[in-house]
C-alpha cells in the first residue's frame, strides 16, 4: 500500500514539474497586462499582436519550412543509411554506429562552431573559384547553411530509430519477396518499408521537433537569417513580451496535437492487426 502511494506521488510530482510551468506560460499568454506575477484579466490581444508582427511571422515561416524540408531529407537519407548499415558485418557495423553516436553526445556549441568554420572556409573557396558575385558565394551562410546543418544533426536520430526496427524484422520476409518475383527495389517498398514505417515516421517527428527547437547550431550557421528560436532570443534580450508566451503556447498545442494524432493512428493500426 505504501509503495503504491509513493509511486503515485512520484508520478504526480514528475508530471507537475514538467507541465505546471507550461500551464502557467499558457495562462499568462491570456493575461491582460504584461505582468509576469499577477493575472489581471483575460485577453486575446497578445495573440492578435503576434500575428501582426512581421519579423516573428517570417521567422516562424522559415523555421517551419526549414524543419519540414530538413526532416524529410534527413529521414530519407537516414533510412537508406540504416538499411545499408544493417547489412554490414557486426564489427564494422558497431564501429559505424559508435561514430554515429558521437554527434548526439557532442555539445551543440562545438557542432555549431565547427559547421560555421566549415561554411566560412567553403565560402572563401567559392569566392576564389567563381568570384564573390556568384549567388552561392553570397548566400551560402544563410538558408543553404541552415538546411545542411539541420540535416546533419538530425541524421543520427533517424539512424538510432530505424536501425533497431530493422534488426527486429525477420529478414526472411525480404528473401521470400525476392523468391516470389520481386526485384530488390520492389521488395524494399512492399515488404521492408511497411515494417519499419512506424520508426521512419517517429524519426520524422523527432527531426521536425529538434529542427524547430534548435537554437545553438542555427545561431552559428544562420548568417543573416533568423529562425524562430533566434528571433525569440532577440526579443528576450530587450524585454520579455507576452507575445513570446502566446507564440510558445501555439507551438506547444500544435506539437501536442501532432503527437496525439500520430499515437492515435498507431494504436488504431495495432488494434486492426490484433483483430486480424
Amino acid at each position: 500500500m505504501v509503495g503504491k502511494v509513493l509511486k503515485r506521488t512520484y508520478v504526480v510530482l514528475l508530471f507537475s514539474f514538467l507541465y505546471i510551468p507550461i500551464a502557467v506560460m499558457i495562462a499568462f499568454s491570456f493575461n491582460q497586462s504584461k505582468s509576469r506575477t499577477l493575472f489581471t484579466g483575460f485577453t486575446l490581444d497578445w495573440y492578435a499582436q503576434l500575428f501582426r508582427d512581421d519579423a516573428v511571422l517570417s521567422a516562424l515561416l522559415l523555421s517551419i519550412v526549414l524543419a519540414l524540408v530538413s526532416a524529410a531529407i534527413a529521414t530519407v537519407i537516414g533510412t537508406m543509411a540504416a538499411v545499408g548499415i544493417n547489412r554490414m558485418r557486426r564489427g564494422p557495423r558497431g564501429v559505424v554506429m559508435t561514430l554515429t553516436y558521437i554527434p548526439i553526445v557532442n555539445p551543440e556549441i562545438i557542432t555549431g562552431v565547427s559547421l560555421m568554420l566549415l561554411f566560412v572556409v567553403v565560402k572563401a573557396g567559392l569566392t576564389m573559384l567563381v568570384g564573390s558575385d556568384s549567388w552561392l558565394a553570397q548566400n551560402l551562410l544563410g538558408i543553404p547553411s541552415l538546411l545542411i546543418a539541420h540535416i546533419t544533426f538530425n541524421l543520427p536520430y533517424v539512424l538510432f530509430n530505424v536501425a533497431p526496427k530493422l534488426r527486429q524484422m525477420d529478414y526472411r520476409l525480404y528473401e521470400a519477396a525476392l523468391d516470389l518475383g520481386c526485384n530488390s527495389r520492389q521488395a524494399f517498398f512492399k515488404v521492408v518499408l511497411p515494417e519499419i514505417m512506424p520508426a521512419v515516421f517517429s524519426s520524422f517527428l523527432i527531426c521536425l521537433t529538434y529542427s524547430i527547437d534548435d537554437f545553438t547550431i542555427s545561431y552559428f550557421t544562420a548568417g543573416n537569417q533568423q529562425t524562430l528560436p533566434i528571433a525569440i532570443y532577440a526579443m528576450t534580450r530587450k524585454k520579455v513580451s507576452p507575445e513570446i508566451n502566446a507564440l510558445s503556447a501555439i507551438m506547444f498545442v500544435v506539437i501536442l496535437a501532432i503527437i496525439l494524432i500520430a499515437n492515435y493512428r498507431e494504436s488504431a493500426k495495432n488494434k486492426k492487426k490484433r483483430h486480424k
